[in-house]
């Protein structure tokens, strides 16, 4: 080339075409009949947000903690800057003196899983609970300090869900003392292990425990895989990462085989259960339910977290339609300093039923999860006296609810994007690699649809045991009276004479009461009378998780703010507005489900979809402010769409601008793929002309 090809393509210094985004979302905020900080006062604590701002400072100012680049890299990038990020953010919370909470906000903010992500969240918390004082030494204190990296080896290539179908070994050998880990099949190959694949050089390893001839089915050891000199894989493992997958790129996922690996007595985890030395004796676990507790912990934080993924899309999606303009409403045209502008499409009617729904479930979804740390506190007290009497609904509604609410999530991530219209199928809306990244909840802690039938069974043995009897009111078991009311008035009907008697709250949870009770009883007959099979119920099996589920979340945020006393009237109605929304969007939703259980008929149903649309109505105006209340900044976002600053077309070319791609003027593989068509058309033209 006779040029300078290192040219950066920039645009021209030019302003969008007025108003200007900032402008449009300061007139939207001026709607807002709240006060913003109030609410997010109410859902984070003061005490938070200042932390979040604090620790935000030092993550902005940071190089490894920069997002700039974030969506250009390929995948060998994304894996040594997420290590870069791990090994920063060790050192920058020593520097700044940070506490446990800012270390998660730190995560939190960067929102971005890494190579040592399942250190922290399942290697630690695990020799936190499975270990006795001898093996906290050896392992825990190494693992706080980063001596050793871990990860957690569960899942296999062929079993995933069917845990007790894992085929990795653990047998035991009293002669040394040892248990020797094997993969007897390809299948036995542990796949999917976060951090597993370059970063680890430990792994807690589920493997069926076998001693003296006996199967006692999966345990957990933990075991050493690479060398802690240089890193190198054991001798008599086999371990990688397992490539390139629809998201999540930036964790090493990976696949270990043992061969006929030994590893020393102290590395079965004995905190519940212990294989005597020598003999090899095994001591079962005192209380198989004490693990269930766990289990609802993380069931819960899922819960929660699912808040802050609404709450991610919301922002973006709800910004960008204020800002965006297209069209002009002949009925109700919009006006601008008195002239007619295009319309932000977060004033049509579509749009709104799009995306309010989901803005009014980012909070129903913050109710039930701080309900659901509640009560697993209290449900820990009660076990520690003995009283396993809450336990049971518990592990039962955090299963249903981990299922119902991450499938919400996902739904309305990709809801959120569509309705960004092209622009959201832009990596620099924030929304397309947020969905890549966010897809795998729907499957880890329980696939959502195999969870629904632990929810199931336990909601017909409820059934039974109040037919029968032998249930036990309480205040905490929803399930037991919204069960005995349906049985008291089994063809009750809905009292609804015109749209706005669906805005009682009562009314609502009798109707979503009656609605799961019905499916109940109906799956029962099948089952108990007809003598149909599991497997043909499981359709109907995962409804009425769903309908359980539903009914926690409407309940959660509706009594919630009757017995609240922290806010004020103007917060308290806006979110009584948004809770009645929720409840008769997903009634709407449900709505085949209402009329069959004869609770609700075809007026009725006119009458509801009416109020939907009148709902839609009075929270448009709140719109910008409630995803304002998330508090989430621009540096989380990440998105040129859900600016704060509405900026979002000076945003999306400034991004533009750093695509490798326009760093040059002319492309690599100009001179082979392009030219030579190039030339030789010129040189027929020329030869053409010649002739002539």
């Amino acid at each position: 080339m006779t040029f300078d090809n290192n040219v950066a393509t920039k645009f021209p210094a030019l302003a969008p075409k007025g108003p200007s985004g900032e402008l449009l979302l300061a007139t939207e905020r001026a709607k807002g009949t709240f006060n913003v900080q109030e609410l997010s006062k109410f859902m984070y604590t003061e005490e938070w947000l200042t932390k979040m701002n604090k620790v935000l400072e030092v993550m902005e100012s940071e190089p490894a903690f920069d997002k700039t680049d974030r969506y250009f890299m390929s995948r060998k990038d994304k894996i040594s800057t997420s290590l870069w990020k791990d090994k920063r953010l060790i050192e920058v919370a020593k520097e700044q003196k940070w506490d446990q909470t800012d270390v998660q906000i730190a995560n939190f903010l960067f929102d971005q899983s890494t190579p040592f992500t399942l250190h922290y969240n399942m290697f630690i918390p695990t020799l936190r609970n499975q270990t006795t004082d001898e093996q906290k030494k050896l392992f825990l204190e190494p693992a706080l300090q980063h001596k050793i990296i871990g990860c957690y080896a569960q899942t296999e290539l062929g079993h995933g869900s069917n845990v007790q179908g894992l085929e990795t070994t653990a047998t035991y050998i009293p002669e040394t003392n040892e248990f020797e880990i094997h993969s007897p099949t390809l299948t036995a190959s542990k796949w999917w292990i976060g951090g597993l694949g370059k970063a680890a050089n430990h792994a807690i390893v589920m493997a069926r425990l076998i001693t003296d001839g006996k199967d006692y089915g999966p345990h957990p050891f933990c075991v050493q895989i690479r060398s802690l000199e240089d890193h190198t894989p054991l001798p008599g493992i086999t371990v990688g990462d397992i490539g390139p997958k629809f998201g999540f790129n930036t964790v090493d996922n990976g696949f270990i085989m043992f061969d006929h690996y030994r590893i020393p007595h102290v590395s079965f985890l004995a905190k519940y259960s212990q294989v005597q030395p020598g003999t090899g004796v095994y001591n079962k676990p005192p209380n198989a339910k004490l693990s269930y507790g766990t289990m609802v912990f993380v069931r819960a934080n899922i819960v929660m977290g699912v808040r802050y993924a609404l709450a991610k899309a919301t922002t973006v999606a709800i910004r960008y339609s204020a800002v965006r303009q297209q069209f002009v409403d002949a009925a109700n045209p919009k006006k601008w300093n008195n002239q007619v502008i295009e319309t932000p499409v977060l004033d049509y009617t579509m749009q709104q039923y799009r995306l309010l729904p989901h803005v009014a479930a980012a909070y129903a979804c913050f109710f039930t999860g701080r309900e659901m740390i509640r009560l697993y506190n209290l449900n820990q007290e009660e076990m520690q006296k003995g009283n396993f009497g809450l336990l049971a609904d518990l592990h039962a509604s955090s299963s249903g609810l981990k299922s119902l609410t991450t499938t919400m999530a996902i739904d309305a991530i990709e809801d959120c994007r569509r309705a960004c219209g092209g622009h959201g199928y832009s990596m620099f809306s924030g929304l397309g690699m947020f969905y890549q990244d966010y897809l795998p909840n729907v499957t880890w802690e329980g696939d959502n649809y195999i969870l629904t039938q632990q929810t199931a069974r336990y909601l017909l043995k409820t059934f039974r045991n109040v037919l029968s009897g032998k249930a036990e009111p309480s205040e905490h078991n929803h399930t037991v009276t919204y069960l005995t009311q349906y049985l008291q008035n089994p063809k009750a009907t809905c009292p609804v004479t015109a749209p706005s008697d669906f805005l009682n709250p009562e009314l609502i949870l009798s109707a979503f009461g009656f609605r799961i009770a019905y499916g109940i009883a109906q799956v029962a007959e099948q089952i108990d009378r007809h003598g149909r099979s599991w497997n043909s119920m499981l359709v109907e099996i995962n409804r009425i998780s769903r309908a359980h589920c539903q009914f926690m979340l409407v309940r959660n945020f509706i009594v919630t703010l009757q017995t609240d006393d922290q806010l004020s009237s103007p917060v308290k109605k806006v979110l009584r507005t948004l809770a009645s929304l929720f409840a008769l969007h997903t009634m709407e939703k449900e709505l085949a489900e209402f009329l069959v259980s004869g609770y609700l008929n075809s007026e009725q149903s006119a009458m509801l979809k009416q109020i939907v649309i009148e709902l839609l109505e009075q929270v448009r105006p709140e719109a910008v402010s409630l995803v304002d209340s998330f508090a989430l900044p621009d540096y989380f976002l990440h998105s040129a769409l859900g600016r704060y600053d509405g900026k979002v077309y000076e945003s999306m070319t400034n991004m533009v601008e750093r695509e490798p791609l326009n760093h040059t003027l002319v492309v690599d593989g100009y001179e082979t793929c392009i030219e030579p068509f190039v030339k030789a058309g010129k040189k027929s033209e020329t030869s053409q002309s010649a002739k002539l």
